[in-house]
């Protein structure tokens, strides 16, 4: 049985849902970071990258990101279907996705 891949306009729907899932998650904490005086802008700065870099392998060890459990897509390893990726080769993905940029969502589309 060939396994089958979601259609790109499914593909773009899960990222808009986990784009504005990041940026809501970012404005949290602008908005409570903001109630605290004196917080250094650094830390603002750390959460804001670490959202916005591991939010989506942290997601995708479990299975999937918020905008893919929306969407119903699962991301599974390719040699053994039955199993998620673990946190190493997500970043890998995450990088190789950011590098690549549209080209990455044409593959399978």
């Amino acid at each position: 049985m060939e396994d089958q891949y979601p259609p790109l306009i499914v593909r773009l729907q899960s990222i808009f849902i986990d784009t504005v899932f990041v940026i809501v998650c970012m404005m949290i904490i602008y908005l409570i970071s903001d109630n605290f005086p004196g917080t250094p802008d650094w830390l603002r700065t750390f959460l804001f990258l670490g959202i916005f870099i591991f939010y989506e392998p942290i997601c995708l060890t479990f299975g999937c990101t918020i905008g893919n459990y929306a969407r119903q897509i699962r991301v599974k390893k390719f040699a053994d279907t039955g199993s998620r990726i673990n946190f190493p080769h997500a970043i890998i993905r995450y990088l190789v996705k950011v590098l690549l940029g549209w080209i990455s969502f044409s593959y399978y589309t």
